[in-house]
């Protein structure tokens, strides 16, 4: 049976009970959303409504330390999952309504929120966490994503470029932030399955795994170095080695401080209004993308991106997807084709078709957000290691690769957009900015899929 089969409700897997979850009748068997009240007649409304609603819990208190964190990400988890699909947060300390809102969610969603809330209750009747079977997820990942050997290439790289210490990065807010398991993300992929269907039949196969939590003035300082590297590793690479990377001057200190210049997910290039977040807002507070499914809070510090290989027909193909010239886009995809995101569009438009796709799941672009500097920095290095050949090199003489904006960043105080290439008449990388207004035939955008 195909992993991208979507189960009736007798057929679906779930997830193991508590035995005082068992003495149900069978109708609870058929019913998934009795099982999910459950839950809260088990552990009782008081305590649920302490640990989910309450800001500060006596309930996590009374957990060891060492599990104060799982808690803490666990519960934003719930919260989140209720926020997306319009749930009440009061209703999940309460059966009837919790059964009822369960009614209307598909068998995915249910499915994950029945595991959200076993988990929590797991921890809250043990004092830990409960050990995942990963089994089917690891299969599923390794069938459709050949995820372990992506997920080691990417280790290693952040690795050897002094990005990972001791498995985690220290975030601009002191915190430190451990990467993303291998596990968890075959966890991730495989619970997303039906939501990701989609997006795998048009291409997006391409692990990317972002420290995002780190300044960028650190991050561009390990691109520097790993260019400087390469160059000496590889001495017909064609680099200035007194000038590797050109940067924007008001990148220095953009996304730290008392007033970063920098925000986040806009949803306008406005001055006002612009409905983006800071660095610093993002860590602090679990901020979800203004979209339907996916969060941040599942890899606290880190975004895990999927996108499209060289070769969007063949998973394996080392490096990244270029940004085509308008006309030379092939479209990808059976099950909704999608037209290729070719050069020649203002910021503002590319923003605009994200924003489209939002609410509509039969868009081409549906699930894609616009990438970040941070984003396309790591994906510079893997796309340089894997092929040898920078990405984004705009005077190649093929003429098939493009300048790229990010739109998933945004300077409020210039109102400019940041973009990046690689210029091979300097002989560098750049990392610049430009107006949202402006269009040009060889810069356009790279959008990416949020795991």
């Amino acid at each position: 049976m195909s992993f991208f089969h979507r189960p009736s409700p007798e057929s679906a897997p779930r997830p193991s009970r508590h035995p005082e979850l068992d003495s149900g009748s069978s109708q609870n068997e058929k019913d998934p959303g009795s099982k999910l009240g459950m839950t809260t007649s088990v552990l009782g409304e008081s305590i649920l409504h302490e640990a989910i609603l309450a800001s500060s819990s006596s309930v996590r208190d009374s957990l060891p330390e060492q599990h104060h964190k799982h808690f803490e990400i666990l519960r934003q988890e719930i919260i989140d999952f209720a926020q997306a699909h319009n749930i009440l947060r009061e209703s999940l300390a309460k059966p009837d309504a919790l059964r009822e809102a369960a009614s209307k969610l598909s068998i995915p969603d249910l499915e994950r929120l029945a595991n959200l809330l076993e988990r929590f209750e797991y921890l809250l009747k043990n004092g830990e966490p409960k050990k995942e079977d990963y089994t089917e997820a690891l299969e599923y990942a390794e069938v459709h994503y050949h995820l372990k050997k992506q997920y080691d290439s990417q280790f290693e790289l952040l690795e050897q470029v002094g990005i990972l210490e001791n498995g985690a990065i220290t975030g601009i807010d002191g915190n430190i932030y451990p990467i993303p398991t291998f596990e968890q993300i075959a966890a991730r992929l495989f619970e997303r399955r039906d939501t990701l269907q989609t997006k795998h039949d048009q291409g997006f196969t391409k692990l990317l795994l972002v420290p995002f939590g780190m300044s960028l003035d650190s991050l561009r300082e390990v691109l520097k170095q790993f260019l400087l590297k390469h160059k000496k590793d590889n001495p017909t690479f064609d680099l200035d080695t007194d000038e590797p990377l050109w940067t924007w001057t008001d990148y220095q200190g953009t996304d730290t401080g008392d007033s970063p210049k920098l925000v986040y997910y806009p949803q306008s290039f406005t001055k006002e209004g612009h409905g983006g977040k800071t660095k610093m807002e993002i860590l602090k507070t679990n901020y979800k993308l203004p979209t339907l499914t996916p969060t941040q809070t599942s890899f606290p510090g880190w975004t895990i991106h999927l996108l499209q290989p060289s070769d969007p027909t063949d998973s394996h193909s080392p490096g990244f997807a270029p940004i085509p010239r308008e006309g030379q886009g092939t479209p990808q995809g059976d099950l909704i084709p999608r037209p290729p995101l070719e050069a020649g569009k203002t910021p503002i438009e590319y923003l605009s078709i994200l924003q489209s796709s939002q609410d509509n799941p039969n868009s081409p672009y549906s699930h894609e957000y616009g990438m970040t500097l941070e984003d396309w920095i790591m994906a510079f290095m893997t796309h340089l290691q894997e092929t040898k050949k920078p990405l984004d090199d705009i005077w190649n003489p093929t003429n098939t690769e493009s300048y790229c904006y990010f739109t998933g960043a945004f300077f409020p105080s210039f109102v400019r957009v940041p973009s990046a290439c690689c210029d091979r008449g300097f002989r560098r990388a750049n990392l610049s900015s430009d107006d949202p207004h402006n269009r040009d035939v060889d810069i356009g955008a790279r959008f990416s899929v949020m795991v």
